[in-house]
């Protein structure tokens, strides 16, 4: 067995692989930049060496020094998580030479799928079904268009060093072919130093499924079931599950057997896992396979039972596989949320900071695997992964519920982060249904994410919490000592709760469990120990546990449930009637300006002063995470003071030009 493992990677992948290797027994060693040096995959490991800058083109992504790192620890192995070096066969030589062991498959497997047009050929020589498609490099936009009007719109293309989405676009006519041609190819060059791209067939109302593989050096090659991994937001993956609401079990074996020809075909050891397109009639096409642990690992060992990081190191140390595919059972139902720092209430901007409260939800079926903790920061050099939050039930209901349940009690504050939109993904109708596409989250949420468009299965719950809330913030000022006799303050019970412009009546009475609550012809009995200074309201409301964040504002109260943001008053009749004649001051109009959407890097400034522009004609494009990103005009107009160059860093709200 292994002695020493050190992880060449950071976060909670970092710390995931620490917790498996700390239970079987072999001691650890970390690497970390300078941005990392208080880190938690740090401080879970036994050793931590420092390998440079925050920059991880100067600390995560130098082999020599993650070789250095080994040699320095005795460590006689490197985990590579995902990501960074994982799939790196350069990588893979340098531990060779030194004589460390690489925790994942050999150079071969690494590098003929790690392009996407070598792998696509070698599939469908293992009899894999792939997409129809041009899987020799394309020269330039029009030759993309002769190859896409031979294949039919739409289109996909793709970077052949792709991964993540970048790299990648959808072409639904001559026009975007070309346009996306030039996208994808800059986006390939700035992430992956590869312009390659290929074309194949669009498949509409598609379902992203991926296949669990696992082999070992003594010819046994698995498959651990399947991963639904559809919904997705600019290819990136959101919500994960196992096993996948759309499978039968003949499907299903075709799809793990195919997956298995095709990990025997690179003489695949270690854990993989092969990804595949699924139409609506239940055929499914090869995309990729993905040569390294996946980020949704966790779903899987949930409802298998098996730690796939320990079968990675047992492999890696020359053992074989302890079950055959006889031995694999899927049972229960498996959720995975990934928590991102990122404001979906602004086109999930990244956001960056410490995290000044944090606190992770606990239960029954639930796990968290994250790198943070309370005080620590949130890099901008880094992914803006917080954590993976996992729930687990009998069945894919009670997955949901507790992933909802989950959700409303994951209490983070200092960062913005998008839990709000996960929990209005997991209570939408369509996918409690399981009618899911890769297009879910662009068909139901088309201009983007806020309040108005979550569902609630009782809005008043919000309201409810609120005046219980109020009350009791008003009951402890009436108990406040030294009151002038005869002047003592008495609290009222009776309320009008203010959303935005709408006001709700409400009288609340205490009652030995909690509050009585009185709305809309409806009583609400509120049994609740919560305390003024608690993040979380947790309550059983007419028999039904809830948990609401609430937070005391200036204003009144900010309220989080069920994926909704709530801001609320609550004032006596008479200050509620004179606050609806107030008038506010509207917001400054910007509508004349052309502002960053989020902190990036201006990399083309497309018109001059005093041009004259038409909707949707193309203004400038701003890279953020190696993504660009296009902005365009909203209405016809004349360009006036242009107040960034190209090159500039730009933050959120930063002018770029202004409009006659």
């Amino acid at each position: 067995m292994l002695k020493k493992i050190l992880v060449a990677n950071r976060g909670e992948i970092a710390c995931r692989v620490f917790a498996t290797a700390k239970k079987m027994g072999i001691a650890t060693v970390a690497v970390y930049s300078d941005a990392d040096r208080d880190a938690l995959h740090v401080q879970m490991a036994d050793e931590a060496v420092n390998i440079g800058p925050a920059a991880s083109s100067e600390s995560y992504l130098v082999i020599d020094k993650i070789v250095q790192a080994c040699l320095d620890t005795g460590a006689d192995a490197v985990h590579p998580g995902y990501g960074f070096l994982s799939e790196n066969s350069k990588f893979h030589d340098a531990l060779d030479a030194a004589g460390i062991v690489f925790i994942g498959p050999g150079k071969k497997a690494i590098e003929s799928m790690g392009d996407k047009i070598t792998s696509k050929l070698i599939a469908q020589e293992a009899g894999v079904s792939c997409i129809p498609g041009y899987t020799d490099v394309v020269r330039d936009a029009e030759h993309a268009v002769e190859i896409s009007a031979g294949i039919g719109y739409p289109v996909m293309l793709k970077a052949s060093a792709g991964g993540g989405g970048k790299g990648m676009r959808v072409a639904m006519n001559e026009d975007e072919c070309r346009d996306g041609f030039e996208r994808a190819t800059n986006e390939a060059r700035s992430s992956f130093g590869d312009t390659r791209i290929f074309i194949e067939k669009y498949i509409q109302e598609p379902r992203h499924i991926e296949i669990q593989v696992m082999a070992d050096g003594h010819g046994n090659v698995i498959y651990l079931g399947e991963r639904e991994c559809s919904i997705q937001r600019r290819h990136q993956k959101v919500i994960e599950e196992a096993p996948s609401p759309f499978l039968d079990q003949a499907t299903r074996q075709k799809m793990g057997e195919q997956s298995c020809a095709l990990a025997r075909a690179v003489d695949y050891q270690s854990a993989g896992t092969v990804e595949f397109i699924a139409d609506a009639n239940m055929n499914f096409y090869f995309l990729e396979m993905n040569t390294r642990l996946q980020v949704e690992h966790p779903v899987t060992e949930l409802v298998t039972g098996q730690d796939l990081v320990e079968l990675m190191i047992r492999v890696a140390a020359g053992e074989k596989l302890p079950l055959a595919q006889e031995d694999v059972t899927m049972t229960g139902w498996a959720m995975e949320s990934r928590v991102y720092a990122e404001d979906p209430f602004r086109n999930f901007m990244p956001s960056t900071g410490r995290l000044v409260r944090y606190a992770e939800p606990q239960g029954e079926g639930v796990r968290v695997d994250s790198g943070v903790y309370e005080g620590g920061e949130v890099s901008m050099f880094y992914d803006p992964m917080i954590a993976k939050l996992i729930t687990y039930g009998d069945h894919r209901e009670q997955a949901i519920d507790r992933m909802v349940e989950a959700l409303d009690n994951y209490y983070i504050r200092g960062v913005n982060h998008n839990i709000s939109f996960l929990n209005a993904l997991m209570v939408h109708p369509r996918f409690v249904e399981g009618r899911l596409t890769t297009n879910f989250i662009a068909d139901e949420f088309p201009d983007g994410f806020n309040a108005d468009l979550v569902v609630q299965d009782d809005p008043a719950i919000a309201l409810v919490v609120a005046a219980a809330a109020h009350q009791l913030h008003q009951e402890r000022g009436s108990l406040l000592s030294g009151q002038l006799a005869g002047h003592e303050h008495a609290a009222e019970n009776s309320w009008v709760v203010m959303v935005a412009d709408q006001q709700t009546p409400v009288v609340v009475e205490l009652i030995d469990s909690g509050y009585w609550v009185s709305l809309n012809d409806q009583d609400y009995e509120v049994e609740t120990e919560w305390s003024l200074g608690q993040p979380l309201f947790q309550a059983r409301v007419n028999g039904k546990s809830v948990s609401v964040q609430v937070e005391t504002t200036s204003a009144g109260y900010k309220l989080f449930y069920r994926g909704a943001e709530i801001n609320a008053r609550v004032l006596s009749p008479g200050a509620a009637k004179l606050s609806a004649h107030m008038l506010y001051k509207p917001p400054a109009d910007m509508s004349k300006f052309l502002l960053s959407p989020m902190p990036g890097l201006l990399v083309k400034l497309v018109v001059v002063e005093g041009q004259e522009v038409k909707e949707g004609e193309e203004l400038a494009v701003v890279e953020a995470m190696k993504m660009e990103n296009s902005l365009r005009a909203i209405q016809d107009g004349i360009v006036g003071k242009i107040s960034a160059v190209e090159g500039d860093s730009l933050m959120v709200d930063e002018i770029i030009l202004n409009f006659e």
